[in-house]
């Protein structure tokens, strides 16, 4: 069974890439959210600490989804999001959505385990609580 944060995090990106993305917008939208953890997260742990928690994510989610790894060589400085949105570009959509939310949950729980879940939750509140930014729906006229 899904963890509360593990249901805000694949709501908040379903709702983020929308119902009819494709694989293009999946992986823009994720490199758009690890810009936002970054910048969340650097002034607290550094870019090396947060490229390290990302690195890590994917070493833990490539065993379910392989594809995700893309290039991995030594010690990581700094994200390489330029790879991430060429794995997550290459799926299936419903494929690059599964292998994103897993991506994101895996670091929310290495977060977690270092700080807590509360102060992880308040970390990365504005990653997650920001609604949609898509086009707005047109109201229609009677």
């Amino acid at each position: 069974m899904a963890s509360e944060e593990e249901r805000t995090i694949s709501a908040a990106l379903a709702s983020r890439v929308g119902p009819d993305a494709g694989s293009d917008g999946i992986s823009q939208t994720v490199v758009d959210l690890w810009t936002q953890i970054d910048d969340a997260l650097t002034p607290i742990i550094g870019t090396r600490g947060v490229a390290a928690l990302h690195g890590r994510s994917l070493f833990l989610t490539v065993r379910a989804f392989p594809w995700i790894a893309g290039r991995q060589d030594g010690v990581q400085v700094a994200m390489d999001l330029e790879s991430l949105r060429l794995a997550i570009a290459s799926q299936s959509a419903p494929d690059a959505l599964l292998g994103a939310s897993a991506l994101f949950e895996a670091f929310n729980d290495l977060l977690a385990s270092m700080v807590g879940t509360a102060l992880t939750q308040r970390l990365l509140r504005t990653v997650w609580d920001t609604p949609f930014s898509g086009q707005p729906a047109q109201d229609r006229q009677t």
